[in-house]
């Protein structure tokens, strides 16, 4: 057996239950709410700063990957990549794609909006694209996160 991963999830193989994520399809409807708690902890890990260093950022580095971990597991369903861009997408996670493409739709979305791989799933960054209109509000003509200046 090969070490070298996947492309993609195998076509064989199908979606994960929808049921197992009803906390991550409710984070997604509620994306504007997910961005303001998560501004708002932003700025309580901010002020918080002063403590921590006072603390050892080494020693609360463990416990905070921990809190982090299970909360985003449970809410977005996170990989834990390192290359969070949540707020960037409508708190939609990039990495459920089951291409695993992080930068945007493959050529494969459907007419529909549908992913290539599962016609009947959603693509990650269509719902992604939708929930952060919906944060933002400037609708298809909106300039990037990056363009904003965030």
């Amino acid at each position: 057996m090969s070490n070298v991963p996947f492309a993609f999830e195998a076509s064989t193989k199908p979606p994960r239950d929808g049921n197992k994520f009803v906390l991550r399809f409710w984070a997604n409807r509620h994306a504007r709410l997910m961005e303001i708690t998560y501004s708002i902890v932003e700025a309580t890990l901010r002020a918080l700063a002063p403590l921590f260093k006072l603390i050892g950022y080494e020693r609360m580095e463990k416990p905070m990957v921990v809190v982090e971990k299970t909360i985003k597991s449970a809410l977005f369903d996170c990989r834990m990549c390192g290359q969070c861009i949540l707020s960037s997408t409508g708190m939609s996670c990039p990495m459920n794609c089951p291409k695993n493409l992080r930068n945007g739709p493959c050529g494969g979305v459907r007419a529909n909006g549908n992913c290539e791989v599962y016609a009947e799933m959603t693509c990650v960054w269509v719902k992604g694209w939708d929930r952060d209109a919906l944060c933002v509000g400037e609708g298809l003509g909106r300039q990037s996160s990056y363009e904003r200046g965030r």
